[in-house]
């Protein structure tokens, strides 16, 4: 099954419980909520407060992409404000294991993340704790970004990790994804897509989405 997960960082921001009630509407299956703190990624976006703020106006489960420093220090914050899954980078989290621990003990879903370049035997001692792993297809920080080339081998080689460790995590990916590539990288393994300007700049936003999913399993051009 493929999940779509917009991204609210290419929202309008002066009305993000209207955007989110928008794309709930439209078929969403969570929303994806990108926590930078200017130290991890240059740019600095929400926190717990806000999150908080939006619990009330959606159902769906709060995808919360932590790109922050430390994010061991942080966890029960975000769990508090209502996210559903949290995902921390291993390039920033020297206590991996114990993170992902502190996570699952709350009764949420944890993720782990690399970043381009960082390669896939970082992950090699925690796949069989997480829930999910999060593939950045660009360098994080900012939207609108274009696909990595040669990110969907990465993606096809962290499928191949799961299935010889028997193992069903769900495979995210982020960054540059729209209709020309979802196709190539659901092929290659990605079952959750996050999209942010694809979704939030198309005119017609239940479209998009509609479009999304269709092309997730096709790669005949949509008229």
């Amino acid at each position: 099954m493929i999940k779509i997960s917009p991204s609210i960082l290419a929202s309008d921001f002066s009305k993000l419980g209207e955007e989110i009630s928008r794309v709930e509407k439209a078929g969403a299956d969570m929303i994806h909520l990108d926590v930078m703190d200017g130290h991890f990624v240059p740019n600095i976006t929400i926190g717990p407060p806000v999150i908080k703020s939006l619990r009330d106006v959606t159902g769906l489960p709060f995808d919360v992409h932590l790109m922050i420093d430390n994010p061991e220090r942080h966890i029960e914050a975000f769990i508090d404000a209502g996210a559903d899954i949290l995902s921390v980078h291993v390039e920033k989290n020297p206590h991996l294991h114990r993170t992902i621990e502190m996570i699952k003990n709350h009764g949420r879903r944890a993720s782990v993340v690399v970043n381009p370049a960082t390669p896939l035997n970082t992950l090699e001692v925690i796949l069989d704790k997480v829930d999910m792993v999060l593939l950045m297809t660009v360098d994080p920080g900012f939207g609108g970004q274009q696909y990595i080339d040669g990110m969907t081998q990465k993606i096809r080689d962290l499928k191949k990790m799961a299935v010889e460790r028997g193992l069903g995590f769900d495979i995210e990916v982020d960054g540059g994804i729209d209709l020309d590539n979802i196709y190539e990288v659901t092929q290659a393994g990605a079952n959750v897509i996050v999209a942010g300007s694809a979704i939030f700049n198309a005119p017609d936003i239940a479209g998009m989405i509609r479009d999304l999913r269709r092309k997730a399993f096709s790669a005949e051009e949509i008229k």
